[in-house]
């Protein structure tokens, strides 16, 4: 997949240093472009995707959310989706994807490591725009947007992580 002409750049930064899981860095940042110019966003804007070992993310999970363990993704939105006044370009956000965690979960989850991957680029995509899923509208709307993006940008999945009703999806 190519991004998008009118996407936003998305950089990749691999901080792995004991996880050789393998990852198509392109194919990630092409659909983050591509989730985040579905949702409006501008091509001046700029995002990251850093790719981080189980250790890393168990921090970050335990500083910015307050639990323990590993996590698969965590999103940290900084400018956000819209123009920041003046500042051109923008940093919409990070995301923070441990390859070795996704593909842990990868074959209860979306049904392989490609797609579970697909999934994770596309929800924290999704968290950098403004989405949630706090409550159950939210979710919903939130798993149909998730569901007609990788439909458009990336094809089908190989699983159904959205088949129970909160217990789908990516939390």
């Amino acid at each position: 997949m190519n991004p998008p002409a009118d996407g936003p750049t998305v950089d990749c930064v691999d901080r792995r240093t004991a996880d050789d899981t393998a990852v198509d860095v392109d194919a990630c940042c092409d659909l983050l472009s591509a989730v985040l110019a579905a949702e409006g966003v501008a091509q001046r804007a700029t995002a990251t995707i850093l790719l981080v070992d189980a250790d890393e993310i168990t921090s970050l999970a335990a500083e910015h959310l307050g639990h323990g363990g590993p996590t698969d993704v965590l999103s940290f939105p900084i400018d956000g989706p819209g123009p920041v006044e003046d500042q051109q370009p923008w940093v919409v956000g990070d995301v923070v994807i441990c390859p070795q965690v996704a593909a842990a979960g990868a074959p209860t989850h979306a049904g392989d490591l490609r797609s579970e991957l697909a999934l994770l680029v596309t929800h924290s995509g999704l968290h950098l725009c403004g989405w949630d899923h706090a409550d159950p509208a939210e979710e919903a709307a939130m798993w149909a947007r998730e569901r007609e993006l990788l439909e458009r940008h990336h094809g089908p999945i190989a699983g159904d992580p959205w088949a129970t009703a909160g217990t789908g999806g990516v939390r």
